[in-house]
């Protein structure tokens, strides 16, 4: 697994200490990084230039660094080819990137086209055609995209996905609707929860204050189930035909491995596996 921005969510989500560029184990079979360009660069400079990195990689590291502050794309092509490197060497069963928000992650997966454009021969060539190969090829790789069933994260991950397909030749392997709230009533307990509404006064009084307070809150986790309904069934509508799940709310107070295991297993009960 990678984190791309280090934000430091998966070592927060296996509870293990900080992660680095260097693979560390957060669980049986589990192994995580978080993106260092300049480690990649190292890394880069290493295994395709053949230059010995001992210490500081010197004049090699300050061309380098211009290069990718001067052209477009060359700082995602050091974190993109970090990743795809691990898939084509087959170092790992499955590689998951968490990557950054919907607004960046596509100038990550779109830049090896980016410096095609710019790099016509060479080694470079070589390398950003075979990213392009691992990338473009759905049956290897695909996004997953990720929304709550809110307004805004509805509409983002629908013009993701138009973005994906006008700019990019990413595949998509399926969208994940987070945090669903809970049907609370059935239509007719819905029926009987109103009339009790109507009749608060005499329940406050019958089993004290409390109830009313209750009754409020229901009130507004049924109303908030309602008005999240819409946008649940406009994403299940804009991706028709394709892989969609719910993921139920989880009411806790901590994130860590606890919560990593119910995410685990709620999202294995909905695709069935």
């Amino acid at each position: 697994m990678g984190d791309l921005d280090g934000r430091g969510d998966i070592a927060a989500a296996f509870e293990s200490g900080p992660l680095t560029f260097e693979p560390t184990k957060v669980s049986d079979g589990v192994f995580a990084i978080t993106m260092d360009t300049e480690a990649s660069m190292r890394e880069y400079i290493k295994l395709n230039l053949k230059v010995p990195l001992v210490g500081s990689v010197g004049p090699v590291a300050a061309a380098f660094d211009f290069l990718a502050s001067a052209a477009p794309g060359v700082r995602e092509i050091l974190t993109v080819g970090k990743y795809a490197h691990e898939v084509r060497q087959k170092n790992y069963d499955i590689v998951i990137v968490d990557a950054t928000a919907s607004g960046h992650v596509i100038g990550h997966v779109a830049a090896p086209d980016a410096l095609r454009e710019l790099v016509r021969v060479g080694p470079i060539l070589d390398q950003v055609s075979w990213m392009n190969h691992i990338l473009h090829n759905h049956a290897t790789t695909g996004m997953v995209m990720v929304a709550t069933p809110e307004e805004m994260p509805a509409t983002e991950t629908i013009e993701l996905r138009d973005r994906l397909e006008n700019e990019t030749s990413l595949g998509r392997a399926g969208v994940v609707i987070n945090r669903v709230l809970p049907e609370l009533f059935s239509a007719p307990e819905e029926k009987v929860f109103n009339k009790f509404q109507k009749h608060a006064d005499e329940l406050v009084d019958a089993a004290g204050p409390s109830v009313e307070s209750v009754m409020a809150g229901a009130a507004f986790a049924s109303s908030l189930r309602r008005s999240r309904t819409q946008h649940i069934e406009r994403l299940f509508n804009e991706f028709a035909g394709e892989t969609v799940v719910a993921v139920p709310q989880l009411f806790v107070r901590t994130e860590g491995l606890r919560v990593t295991k119910l995410l685990a297993t709620a999202l294995s009960e909905e695709l069935g596996v």
